[in-house]
């Protein structure tokens, strides 16, 4: 019998990037043993992740002045050394003021912090911590992507009105204050895969070719072996034509 699993995707993580060309929108989606993945409701999540070296010293609950520090910590850098990653939105401008005024590196995203949590763990990203409010399935599947990668990752639902809060609990979730711990939100087995639409830090875009032929560029990860794969192919648009 196939056994049932949990999926979460996202057909385009960073639709304004796509929109717009700009950097780093990809295709994902994660699978999970059934009842591995959080059954998030659409809204938004607090979040914060960091790559393998720095797991298990970030708190969700704590300042974002203390996160900052304790990796950099335990990273051995300087603060000034550190990079951490946020949306720029509105909401985020406090958030922004006291992660400048420590003196560390900030990168500011228009879109897709799937991409940008992944990058945490991507030695050659450069980027050390990601910090802010995004949405939540994104969470999820940013959780799926770091169980693969071995970071870190800690996210909490945040309400917009008492409508959410009714789906929450018709969903299952009764502590909507609950901050949750990466293997909360992906449990056991998972898998991930991504695809980049336009380049980035983590993968390239799609790119079409002469002879009605495009080349793209994929990620495929396991949670139980620890291994990351990367594919890129090259696609006969005749025969394989793109889905619209």
């Amino acid at each position: 019998e196939p056994p049932e699993v949990d999926i979460a995707l996202d057909r385009l993580g960073g639709t304004t990037i796509c929109a717009t060309g700009g950097v780093g929108a990809i295709s994902v989606i994660a699978v999970a043993e059934k009842g591995g993945f959080l059954h998030a409701p659409d809204t938004y999540m607090d979040k914060i992740a960091c790559g393998p070296l720095a797991k298990g010293v970030i708190d969700i609950s704590a300042p974002v002045e203390d996160n900052v520090k304790a990796v950099a910590k335990k990273l051995g850098k300087d603060i000034s050394e550190l990079t951490v990653v946020i949306l720029s939105r509105p909401r985020h401008d406090s958030l922004i003021a006291k992660v400048r005024a420590l003196g560390c590196r900030i990168q500011l995203i228009g879109d897709g912090d799937v991409s940008a949590a992944i990058a945490t763990s991507w030695s050659s990203s450069g980027i050390d911590l990601l910090v802010g409010t995004g949405g939540a399935p994104e969470g999820v599947i940013s959780a799926a992507a770091l169980r693969c990668l071995g970071g870190d990752f800690q996210g909490r639902l945040i309400f917009r009105s008492d409508d959410e809060k009714r789906r929450a609990d018709k969903m299952g979730i009764k502590d909507l204050n609950r901050a949750y711990q990466l293997e909360e939100l992906a449990r056991g087995n998972v898998m991930f895969c991504a695809t980049g639409v336009t380049t980035g830090p983590l993968l390239k875009g799609v790119r079409m070719m002469p002879g009605h032929r495009a080349l793209t560029h994929s990620v495929v990860m396991r949670s139980a072996t620890g291994t990351v794969r990367t594919i890129e192919a090259e696609h006969c648009l005749n025969l394989k034509p793109l889905s619209m």
